[in-house]
């Protein structure tokens, strides 16, 4: 049977436990190099496909109303996309100089932290890979229903506000570009 002077001695050592931080129940980080890798390591292929789709927005028509011509805007932010990537890669190799080796796993551990933001981008190349085939309203309305319940809409009143929202988005965007500013969107092969 323990005393209260015991069990008060053991409640007190708890918080300087290495598995936490005053007050905080989430165990510390370790100084591992495994973040900044994976950030390197991602942010250089963002900058890759941002730097392709910045050569590819080159080869966009011209219009006569348009002095700059219609790819200026896309490329102005690629351009701006490519030097935060750049910018983000040279602020982590620095921080992975003074890190020291960390645990094994660390970068599936960041990987699978950071699981809903790799599936939206994957859901985006799916998008814009279908966009030529399927059209502008039908690619977008299944990249946004698929993104909406990827991030949480799994209730019969969510995927509802979901499919709203998608229609909206979607075939609603398609027939203002359509109808009023006389701008026809990608239709597809389907039509």
């Amino acid at each position: 049977m323990s005393t209260p002077s015991s069990s008060r001695s053991s409640i007190e050592e708890r918080p300087n436990s290495p598995a936490g931080s005053a007050g905080s129940d989430r165990p510390a980080r370790s100084g591992g190099r495994g973040e900044p890798v994976a950030h390197l390591v991602l942010n250089g292929i963002l900058a890759l496909l941002f730097a392709g789709l910045f050569l590819r927005a080159g080869e966009l028509p011209s219009s006569m109303w348009e002095p700059l011509g219609s790819g200026s805007f896309p490329r102005l932010i690629l351009a701006i996309l490519v030097l935060i990537n750049l910018a983000i890669m040279l602020k982590e190799a620095r921080r992975l100089r003074t890190l020291q080796p960390g645990e094994p796993g660390m970068v599936v551990q960041w990987l699978r932290r950071h699981r809903l933001a790799f599936g939206v981008l994957v859901l985006l190349g799916a998008y814009i890979l279908c966009l030529p085939w399927l059209g502008f309203a039908l690619a977008s309305l299944c990249f946004l229903l698929a993104g909406q319940w990827l991030l949480g809409a799994r209730t019969a009143r969510g995927l509802g506000i979901a499919l709203v929202i998608a229609l909206c988005f979607s075939f609603g965007i398609d027939l203002l570009f359509r109808e009023v500013f006389v701008i026809s969107l990608p239709r597809g092969l389907l039509g």
